[in-house]
């Protein structure tokens, strides 16, 4: 049996390993700390705008599990907040037990608290990964979903401080570029300004800690908008998020808040003094990052350049998905770019053509165009999503962005692709 291993225990590297699995292969899965989904244990936002036809061109590509375990772990449903419609919220308080139980009943193996910190190379191709206890995991294709966040280190270079955020480095140690231990160049990410990455954006709050109004509200429908008062008003924070798709002036005069079982507060950070001075907000505390009120964890700062198929160039037998493919934002972007790598490195140990998706769906096309973003140098401040800012723009111009589950059937059924990551390849 083929065997595979994926570096990194996110959204992509959750989503890699089951399609991975689907399609034959003999699957470990690496994480290096005790949780699997990383950001996705903060995050929660799924189906607003274009994340929706996403959702649904991937379950009919076969990649149905993780849009079945959000939908079922989702708290409201169909919500819309400034710029967003149709969206759900999972619960991140529960979202990652469901995912664990998923990938164990699949028997794909998942080694916690193992960190990858080298290859063994064999001229172009990767023989094995080496563990940081020295041990050594050999295959046949790898898949690298490490993310782009590094060490704590780069929030305090590039940002504002050591964020103390979910992907709890001083405890398990930094997430390291598999790539560059291939010996290839990474891509780094800018802001508006020229800086380097560019800060998570949002921040969780205990919901207990807010005024019974705003938690009833929260519970009830899921959202509520807090007008801020004019002194505090700040359009220029907007150009410091990762997430452009709410860079929007109602999140510049507004507190929006989203229930995921957290209080998720649509800011990359907002100083407790202030925040504890607006009605409601007076015992507010972050969940996380734990320093919000200076700063967030940093991104953007090691991806790969990759061809359509998501292998990695220069590498045979590399794979990469998530934000370690491109300046995608956002879970469904992660897990679609997932499936699709996790099918292809089964593909990639046969020897048989890799799957480019089309472009005239949605997730062909995002693929695509985000690789023409790496390969132009002028395009490094670029971050795409099917929620928001200049990708959603161009899905709705080119006549990708839909809500009709049976055109994207006939769509997908006509181009031949209905449930392949559900073949079995091996």
């Amino acid at each position: 049996m083929k065997k595979i291993v994926v570096i990194g225990g996110g959204w992509a590297g959750c989503a890699t390993a089951i399609s991975a699995k689907k399609a034959g292969a003999n699957v470990t899965l690496i994480e290096r700390t005790d949780m699997l989904l990383g950001l996705g244990n903060v995050g929660g936002i799924m189906r607003n705008n274009g994340r929706y036809t996403a959702s649904e061109e991937c379950i009919l590509l076969g990649g149905r599990e993780i849009f079945e375990i959000t939908d079922m772990c989702s708290r409201h449903k169909n919500i819309d907040f400034p710029g967003h419609k149709h969206a759900s919220l999972y619960d991140v308080n529960i979202i990652e037990a469901f995912v664990r139980r998923k990938l164990e009943d699949m028997n794909i193996k998942i080694l916690f608290k193992s960190r990858v910190v080298d290859v063994n190379l064999n001229g172009s191709k990767i023989e094995a990964v080496v563990l940081e206890d020295g041990k050594t995991i050999k295959a046949d294709s790898f898949i690298e979903t490490t993310g782009s966040t590094g060490s704590m280190g780069n929030c305090l270079k590039y940002g504002n401080g050591c964020a103390m955020c979910v992907l709890r480095c001083p405890s398990f140690g930094p997430r390291v570029s598999i790539t560059q231990k291939c010996g290839l160049k990474d891509i780094i990410g800018k802001r508006n300004d020229g800086s380097y990455g560019a800060f998570s954006g949002s921040v969780k709050l205990n919901k207990e800690s807010l005024s019974e109004e705003i938690r009833n509200e929260l519970n009830k429908n899921g959202l509520v908008v807090v007008p801020l008062p004019k002194e505090e008003i700040n359009h220029g924070k907007l150009d410091i998020k990762v997430c452009q798709q709410y860079a929007l002036d109602e999140f510049a005069k507004n507190l929006i808040l989203l229930d995921t079982g957290h209080a998720k507060l649509m800011v990359p950070f907002y100083p407790l003094e202030k925040l504890r001075k607006i009605k409601g907000f007076e015992n507010a505390r972050y969940e996380d990052p734990y320093s919000g009120g200076i700063g967030n964890s940093i991104r953007y700062l090691s991806v790969a350049k990759r061809d359509n198929s998501l292998k990695v160039k220069g590498i045979d037998n590399l794979f990469v998905a998530g934000e370690k493919s491109g300046f995608y934002v956002g879970h469904t972007e992660a897990i679609v770019t997932g499936y699709l790598a996790g099918h292809n490195s089964v593909r990639n140990c046969i020897g048989i053509p890799l799957l480019n998706l089309p472009r005239n769906i949605a997730i062909g096309d995002l693929i695509a165009y985000g690789n023409e973003i790496l390969n132009n140098e002028e395009s490094d401040k670029v971050k795409i999503t099917f929620a928001g800012s200049i990708y959603f723009e161009r899905m709705k111009k080119l006549g990708l962005y839909t809500l009709d589950k049976d055109y994207l059937r006939e769509k997908i059924s006509k181009l031949g692709l209905i449930n392949i990551y559900d073949e079995k390849i091996v």
